[in-house]
């Protein structure tokens, strides 16, 4: 909201301050500083002239004048001028030479066609008053010569330009801001609005709501015998255009200056193009309206609009239509003035992508008694400026609108900030913001704290605010009309602090409560994280969001269940409307941009939750008030529809994983390495993963492995699929892990328990078997394990060979087998007999032989 201050000193006597210091009044009050501006403060020497004769000069491409202008001194100047747009007698604004126009631009005499040009008449756009200008700004008559033209025309002010946010609607108005100024300097505040209205028990033109839900309160007014041609005056244009707004004509430009004064949008129809009965309604299954941008509309059946006969002519408190609007001929006017529903509006803008002055503020509440006063300060500007005449009756259609009422201690405000506050401060602070306050409890609620007459019990504040059932220094407060965000009592109590001041509030940071510091899962996924930074990965943050597309990139079965996914209702792109089922779209994406920007040896990881609906689950979440606590069954509803959310850690890898340099050639990334960071992240849980091929999308089909934690399956680890790498643009033999963390917390035991460390020596015993080339590691390994026994304390694969001394379709596995008793040394006896077992076991189930016999 742009504030001129001229504008504002007419509802406020502020004291001689600066345009800052009233801005830090404002700010202080809670409106927020967006800039200031001032106008007119750099123009210097520019003069009332009157034309005293005007010669035509020929010769030339274009017109030229050369003018005589009296200024006030001994002798008349003369200046050069290519505009046709004035006459002798005209009075007209001069800069004389070493005057200084908006810009900082210098104005001297200089010859040009022929004659010397003692200066320049000035138009609007020269003078910062107009963004364009047709001509020589054409001064009243009375005009005294000589006299300082920004003095004459007031143009030099400051603009105050102010955030409003969607609680302060009232602040979308001078009449709004006025009113907190004065209360900031504590100055009398003259309303605007409080302006007679002509008794008249006449109707004016017919009108009636017919959904009370979308509208409360119309007004119509009319003005007959309007001149369509009466330019707007020169005071009016300059203050729409200090506040943002751009000239049109006299009726549009009334209209907008009353909404920029009270904060009551209006619209003008034209009364000749109506037909029949105006009626305030929503809008019907198939209706359109071209509205004024000339753009055909198709109406939704939520949508509020103004008909008659003839269908819609406005799409209500946000755009006229095209069929009704005022022309340069329009000299019969009807004046809207109506309060319609916020929340209808602000759907109906946004449904529309149509955001006018007009949605703006009747979507942040306007207050419902101005239609009255705002259309008859409009009819009163374009009878007394277009030479109009007022209709003789009003319509008035009203629905009865119950007053909110709040019943709150005295004391309430000054328990909510922690200080103490008089009984008068708050009943004063109360009546500034325009509440009336009455002593003790409203009747109606019962006697307790309440919001609203009826609409929360009093004994459910009592609780709410910390009331005794004693208590009795209560107050009934009625907000005013235009504060429809006073609703509770802590919306009151808010008032009273912002107006006492914020600087008295101490800063005092609040003890911190007791607790139990991370849980263990907590702990867990910041040790993998670690974990996973340490081996040589680098944590990233990917949206949370995929498409159909990125399931068919991986190629998931149509059964998979990771295709089940939570689509938004509103998604920030339609190509990624669903919850990420998997980690792997977004770090796969992040990836590919790493690699097209010549970063070829990549590792990255990422963790963070997914979201796997329930089969059967609600599509949706019942959507509740605010009213009131929901029940346990509504909370059940919502658990209901709500999808799991299960935690992942995932990790991608590309290129060298081993850097190649100057001491020898690197070592590419390879499914092992996947497998590896999915070791990493386990052993940070306290497990030995189990390690089995497997096969699952999107991987390898022979280069997968399933990662388990006893019988729990945890995830999946190895080479991508190459049909995936190529769907996502990656290079050949990327890699990729993901496991699910939650299924790690569930299996953590509580307390991490320290493991038994045996002060006896160790024993190494190492074993190479020769088994067939497709016997899988792992279940080498797992028998092992089992034929070793109880004395067995670590097993490791320290080589893997396939050649001609294992013979073809063989491979010779070599072990580190480490023994270990936890009281007492190991003989060689019994280290040997471990070792025999164990690889007696997996030449029984294996068909494994010792390497060498």
């Amino acid at each position: 909201m742009r504030v001129p201050l001229s504008w504002l000193r007419e509802f406020v006597d502020l004291p001689a301050v600066t345009a800052h210091e009233i801005a830090d009044r404002l700010t202080a009050a809670g409106l927020k500083l967006e800039s200031i501006t001032s106008y007119g403060h750099e123009i210097k020497n520019v003069v009332v002239g009157e034309v005293l004769d005007i010669e035509e000069l020929t010769g030339f491409n274009k017109p030229v004048r050369y003018c005589q202008v009296e200024v006030g001194e001994a002798a008349p100047r003369g200046i050069i001028c290519g505009a046709s747009n004035f006459s002798v007698g005209d009075r007209v604004p001069v800069a004389l030479p070493g005057a200084v126009l908006p810009g900082g631009f210098e104005i001297g005499a200089r010859k040009t066609y022929g004659r010397l040009s003692d200066g320049m008449i000035c138009s609007e756009q020269e003078l910062a008053i107009a963004e364009t200008s047709a001509g020589i700004l054409v001064l009243s008559p009375g005009s005294p010569i000589g006299a300082d033209v920004v003095e004459l025309l007031s143009l030099r002010d400051e603009v105050i330009e102010l955030e409003v946010t969607p609680d302060r609607g009232y602040a979308l108005s001078i009449r709004g801001v006025a009113r907190e100024a004065a209360t900031a300097f504590g100055v009398p505040f003259r309303d605007p609005a409080d302006l007679d209205l002509p008794a008249s028990a006449e109707s004016g033109y017919p009108a009636s709501i017919a959904d009370p839900t979308a509208c409360d309160r119309f007004v119509l007014r009319e003005v007959g015998g309007f001149d369509p041609a009466a330019p707007s005056p020169l005071w009016m244009r300059i203050r729409l255009l200090r506040a943002g707004m751009r000239p049109v004509s006299l009726a549009v430009d009334v209209t907008n200056y009353v909404m920029l004064e009270l904060g009551q949008p209006l619209h003008a129809f034209d009364r000749t193009r109506l037909t029949g009965e105006i009626v305030v309604r929503r809008a019907r299954e198939g209706e359109t309206l071209e509205t004024l941008d000339h753009v055909v509309r198709k109406l939704h059946t939520d949508d509020i609009l103004i008909t008659d006969e003839s269908g819609a002519i406005s799409m209500a408190g946000t755009m006229g239509g095209l069929e009704t609007e005022i022309s340069e001929g329009s000299t019969e006017l009807v004046i809207e003035a109506a309060h319609f529903s916020a929340t209808g509006t602000a759907r109906m803008s946004r449904r529309h992508g149509l955001v006018s002055e007009a949605s703006r503020r009747f979507e942040r509440g306007v207050d419902r008694e101005l239609p009255l006063y705002a259309s008859w300060r409009a009819v009163r500007l374009l009878v007394e400026l277009g030479g109009g005449t007022a209709g003789p009756g009003v319509t008035h259609a009203s629905i009865d609108v119950e007053p909110v009422r709040i019943t709150i201690p005295a004391a309430y405000p000054g328990r909510v900030a922690g200080l103490t506050y008089p009984r008068e401060a708050v009943i004063r602070r109360l009546e500034q913001v325009g509440c009336t306050v009455a002593e003790g409890a409203d009747p109606q609620c019962g006697g307790g704290p309440v919001t609203g007459t009826g609409t929360v019990t009093g004994g459910d504040l009592r609780e709410q605010l910390d009331v005794s059932d004693g208590e009795t220094d209560l107050l009934t407060v009625t907000p005013p009309t235009w504060r429809l965000d006073l609703t509770d009592p802590n919306d009151l109590a808010e008032e009273v602090i912002r107006l006492e001041g914020y600087q008295r509030l101490d800063s005092v940071l609040p003890a911190a409560p007791a607790g139990g510091g991370l849980t263990e899962g907590q702990r867990l996924r910041r040790r993998a994280g670690r974990a996973l930074a340490a081996a040589g990965y680098v944590e990233v943050l990917a949206y949370p969001f995929m498409g159909e597309r990125d399931l068919d990139n991986l190629r998931l079965a149509a059964d998979d269940p990771r295709r089940l996914a939570v689509r938004l209702a509103n998604p920030l792109s339609e190509d990624e409307p669903l919850l990420r089922t998997t980690l792997l779209p977004g770090l796969l994406k992040i990836l590919v941009r790493n690699v097209g920007r010549g970063a070829g040896d990549v590792t990255l990881f990422e963790n963070g939750l997914v979201y796997r609906p329930v089969p059967g689950a609600p599509a949706t979440a019942p959507v509740l008030g605010v009213d009131r606590r929901p029940t346990a069954d509504e909370l059940a509803m919502i658990e209901a529809a709500l999808p799991t959310q299960p935690y992942r850690v995932a990790a991608v890898l590309t290129g060298e994983f081993e850097r190649s340099g100057w001491w020898g050639p690197g070592r590419p990334a390879t499914w092992a390495d996947a497998i590896e960071a999915a070791r990493v992240v386990v052993r940070e849980a306290g497990f030995d993963p189990v390690v089995a091929a497997a096969t699952h999308e999107p991987w390898h089909p022979g280069r997968c492995a399933s990662i388990h934690v006893g019988d729990v399956l945890i995830g999946h680890a190895g080479e991508l699929h190459p049909r995936v790498a190529e769907a996502y643009g990656l290079p050949p033999r990327t890699c990729a892990m993901e496991l699910e963390l939650s299924r790690l917390e569930s299996a953590m035991s509580g307390l991490a328990q320290a493991p038994a460390v045996s002060s006896y020596p160790v024993a190494t015993q190492d074993v190479a078997l020769i088994v067939p080339a497709a016997t899988p590691v792992a279940e080498v390994e797992a028998v092992l394990r089992e034929g070793a026994g109880e004395l067995l304390e670590s097993i490791r694969l320290f080589d893997v060979y396939t050649g001609a001394q294992v013979g073809e379709g063989g491979k010779s596995l070599a072990y580190a087998l480490r023994f270990r008793a936890p009281g007492r040394t190991l003989t060689v006896e019994e280290t040997s007999a471990a070792r025999d077992a164990a690889v007696a076991l997996a030449a029984e189930r294996l068909g494994a032989r010792l390497r060498g016999s």
